[in-house]
C-alpha cells in the first residue's frame, strides 16, 4: 500500500518468502527487491545470494528490525545496496527505493554507519588480514576518497573536501571498486571499516 501510493513506483509482485523470491525476480525482472531477513524456509540471506547471482539482479533493499538482526552483515557482503527498518515511515520507505533504483547505496549516518560499525567491531579479526592487503593495492587518495564514502559523505561533498572535481571522484570510486573487488559504495564502507581506515 505504502509503495502504490507512489507514483513512480509499480509493484510488480509479492513473495511469501525467499522460495517464492527469486524465481518471481527471475519472472518479473524489478528495479528493486524490498528483503526480509528472517522468513519460512529460505532466509532473506540466501535468497540475496540467489537474486544477486542472477545475470542481471535488482537493488535489494534489506528489511530489519532495529537490534541488529545476525545476518544483515552478510546481506550486504554479498551485494545488497543498504537496508530499511521495519520502523521506517512510509515516506522513508519510498525514498529508499529511489534511491537504490537511481544506483545509489543507502548509508545514512544515523542507520547504516550504526549497523556497519556494530558488525564489523565484532568480526573484524578473521577479515581484518585480507582487507589489509587489499589495502595496500590503494593510492593515498584512493584511500582519502573511500574513507569520504564511508563516512556517508555524497561525490559533491568529496570532491569539495579533497579540491577535486566530481568525475575525478567517481574515477577514483571506480578504480576502488576494481581494486578491491566491491561492487557498490555499502561494500565499499564495509572494507572501509575491516581494513581500519575508518574506526566504529
Amino acid at each position: 500500500m505504502i509503495l502504490a501510493s507512489a507514483a513512480d513506483i509499480a509493484v510488480v509482485a509479492e513473495a511469501g518468502d525467499g522460495d517464492e523470491a527469486v524465481p518471481m525476480v527471475n519472472s518479473h525482472a524489478p528495479d528493486v527487491v524490498i528483503m526480509d531477513i528472517r522468513m519460512g524456509r529460505m532466509d532473506g540471506l540466501a535468497a540475496t545470494a540467489a537474486v544477486m547471482a542472477l545475470p542481471r539482479p535488482p537493488k535489494v533493499l534489506i528489511l530489519t528490525t532495529f537490534d541488529l538482526d545476525e545476518y544483515v552483515f552478510d546481506a550486504l557482503a554479498v551485494g545488497a545496496s543498504g537496508f530499511l527498518l521495519k520502523e521506517s515511515s512510509p515516506q522513508e520507505i519510498i525514498d529508499a527505493v529511489r534511491v537504490v533504483a537511481a544506483g545509489e547505496a543507502m548509508l545514512s549516518p544515523r542507520t547504516t554507519k550504526k549497523l556497519i560499525g556494530h558488525f564489523v567491531a565484532a568480526r573484524v579479526s578473521p577479515r581484518r588480514r585480507a582487507a589489509l592487503t587489499k589495502l595496500g593495492t590503494l593510492s593515498e587518495r584512493e584511500r582519502e576518497v573511500v574513507t569520504a564514502v564511508a563516512q556517508g559523505k555524497p561525490n559533491a561533498d568529496i570532491a569539495a573536501g579533497l579540491f577535486l572535481s566530481e568525475a575525478t571522484v567517481k574515477t577514483h570510486i571506480t578504480r576502488t571498486f576494481a581494486k578491491l573487488d566491491v561492487a557498490n559504495r555499502v561494500q565499499l564502507t564495509i572494507f572501509a571499516y575491516e581494513s581500519g581506515l575508518v574506526s566504529p
